[in-house]
């Protein structure tokens, strides 16, 4: 996202910009420069160890594009493992095959393709049950190859838990076994076919006194979904239920994070109580809500006294006096509503959010997944069709592994009962053939990748859009691995976006700004839609093109940054949830719903209403709900 305003940093002293933090953050742009940067660090504490760098290291999925990046100076030449030891903090127990295991993407990333001598990486990992006193030989002998380590770089968990330590763990605690709890069990289903039978319930880790004992240690955060526990982590007292926040006490840590898993630090969130601003209009806008959510007041009612008491002083020195800025904010947020998302034609666009011509506006809406579309801006979706305007839908990937297994033996019955043929058995036989961990067979990805095409046509039919000429099913080949795990981002994905654009040649896109998980289909689908609007610059639609930013059932864009605000009335939201409601096999029995055991229309709802409640506290119209989109350009 672009900046706009904000801490000005340059020449602030590290006391002052580190004033309200425990834990000192690093905050990068994202997570590839931040891997970019810690890299370098890693390398050059390598090259300056005098005899064996002994290295801890963290499993999962936060460090990957660390290890890409370790990889890549390695092969530069501008680093050598032959004098490292590389420790990892925690696996599975009993180890699973090596395709399930913690550290098989430490070892296929960066053990595998480095010059680290035999013998010379270390891991907790015990392939089967043995008796306690064994087992606990085994836990002490590793606590103590594992003590005193050079660094050790960890990523945490969305509840402070730092290798399978998680709430309750002591402090004191040294390396051993521990349960998993049925929390962590459904973190991890994911990686085993989402079976929590076959799911391990226990783990080896890595103690929390035995990693203070590192010489230095390096935390790692990326995404909003982290930007939670960072905040606990780095500024909120040390707690039992946050087992990262132990680290505290340790003397030489710091903490890298990108801007996301940073979102909710004094930093960011009041950066007037850190050090001097830049006052834009947006952010002024920023500090105005949240002033009004300190004092519990609405923009106009705001008094001298609470910019003062609120530490909004330099605001008012160089904008002041408080009345003039409180009008200013009042309808800068005001001009951000609009029932015309598409613009409203022959009409005063001068402090509309959109121009009013062209009109109609080709528009294409990406989806990331087949129902993101309804999900995330159904209702603003809706308007753009019924006001007459040429909608497409994009749907990126098939969403495929999204679909249960009984989901697809029903779809079956009911053509069987219909006469249409009789498959069941078949298929019973195909299901069959899975395997926990292994990619889903091409044939049942197939049957899934149908059952989710059709419930996102019938979802725009219910709403007049033709789903035969413009809903667009592009199954980017980044997503068809079969399996939770995706593949990479390539030219073939950004081709069929190309290919997509080129013909429609749109005056609106529409993306999805959730990029909670950096590995996630969202911020994949995203930055491949980017990366094609960046390799067609030079066309002459683009001139006329505009790029809007929605997000998803989880989280919302704070005011602050919002560029357009679109109303919607009871009616609309009905016709939203019936959209969603289309989507029969994401219903009720969701493979995947995370920790938020509310259907997907009932996350929406709540989310936009809460939006338009925030608007009408500031002072705004009253609206049953509001979606929000930042205009990324």
């Amino acid at each position: 996202m672009p900046k706009d305003g904000g801490l000005i940093e340059a020449g602030l002293p590290n006391g002052i910009k580190h004033s309200y933090e425990r834990i000192p953050a690093h905050i990068f742009e994202d997570e590839e420069i931040a891997s970019v940067a810690l890299a370098e660090k890693i390398a050059e504490m390598i090259r300056k160890a005098d005899g064996v760098f002994r290295l801890g290291l963290t499993t999962g999925s936060s460090p990957v594009t660390l290890y890409r990046r370790l990889t890549e100076l390695y092969e530069a030449g501008k680093v050598s493992f032959r004098n490292v030891e590389i420790f990892s903090i925690d696996e599975y127990y009993p180890a699973p095959a090596d395709s399930q295991s913690r550290n098989r993407r430490l070892y296929d990333i960066l053990v595998s393709k480095v010059d680290l001598k035999p013998g010379s990486f270390h891991a907790p990992k015990l392939e089967r049950h043995m008796d306690s006193d064994a087992v606990t030989e085994f836990c002490a002998e590793y606590d103590r190859m594992a003590s005193g380590l050079d660094l050790l770089v960890m990523g945490v968990g969305e509840k402070g838990q730092i290798g399978f330590n998680e709430a309750g763990a002591s402090e004191n605690s040294r390396t051993r076994t521990v349960h998993l709890s049925y929390i962590s069990k459904k973190r991890q289903v994911k990686n085993f076919g989402g079976s929590m039978d076959d799911t391990p319930d226990s783990a080896i880790a890595l103690g929390i006194s035995t990693m203070m004992s590192a010489k230095k240690i390096y935390l790692i955060g990326w995404g909003e979904d982290k930007a939670q526990v960072v905040k606990e982590i780095v500024e909120d007292p040390m707690a039992p239920s946050c087992p990262a926040s132990f680290l505290q006490r340790h003397g030489n840590i710091s903490f890298y994070v990108d801007e996301n898993a940073a979102a909710l630090l004094t930093r960011n969130v009041a950066p007037w109580l850190v050090g001097p601003c830049e006052w834009t209009p947006k952010f002024i806008r920023k500090a105005i809500v949240w002033l009004c959510e300190q004092v519990h007041k609405p923009i106009l009612k705001l008094t001298q006294a609470d910019y003062l008491a609120n530490g909004l002083g330099e605001l008012l020195e160089q904008h002041g006096p408080y009345d003039q800025i409180n009008i200013k904010v009042f309808n800068d947020l005001q001009h951000t509503i609009s029932g015309w998302p598409g613009g409203k034609p022959n009409a005063d666009d001068s402090t509309r959010p959109v121009p009013s011509s062209p009109f109609p506006k080709r528009v294409v809406i990406f989806s990331p997944h087949p129902d993101d579309d309804v999900i995330s801006m159904g209702g603003t979706f809706i308007r753009l069709v019924e006001q007459g305007h040429d909608v497409h839908v994009a749907y990126e990937t098939s969403g495929n592994v999204a679909v249960h297994d009984d989901v697809v033996l029903q779809h079956m019955d009911a053509a069987r009962e219909l006469g249409f043929g009789d498959r069941f058995e078949e298929v019973k036989q195909i299901l069959a053939t899975k395997r926990p961990g292994q990619p889903e067979p091409r044939a049942l990805l197939e049957l899934k990748g149908a059952i989710r095409r059709s419930e996102a046509k019938s979802a725009v039919r219910s709403f007049g859009l033709n789903d035969e000429t413009n809903a667009h099913f592009l199954n980017l080949p980044f997503y068809e691995t079969g399996g939770i795990k995706k593949g990479e981002r390539t030219q073939k994905d950004i081709d069929i976006i190309i290919g997509l654009l080129t013909k429609v040649r749109p005056h609106q896109i529409y993306l999805a700004g959730d990029l909670a998980d950096p590995h996630g289909t969202h911020r994949v689908c995203t930055e491949a839609v980017l990366e094609a609007l960046n390799q067609l610059q030079g066309e002459d639609w683009l001139n006329e093109c505009h790029v809007w930013l929605y997000r998803g059932a989880w989280m919302e864009w704070e005011l602050g940054k919002v560029d357009m605000a679109v109303p919607l009335s009871p009616d609309e939201v009905i016709k939203k949830r019936h959209a969603i409601y289309r989507h029969l096999s994401q219903k009720d029995i969701v493979p995947f719903p995370g920790e938020d055991p509310r259907e997907f229309w009932q996350r929406a709802e709540e989310r936009t209403q809460n939006t338009a409640r925030m608007y009408d506290e500031l002072g705004m119209a009253e609206y049953q709900a509001i979606e929000v989109f930042v205009k990324l350009f």
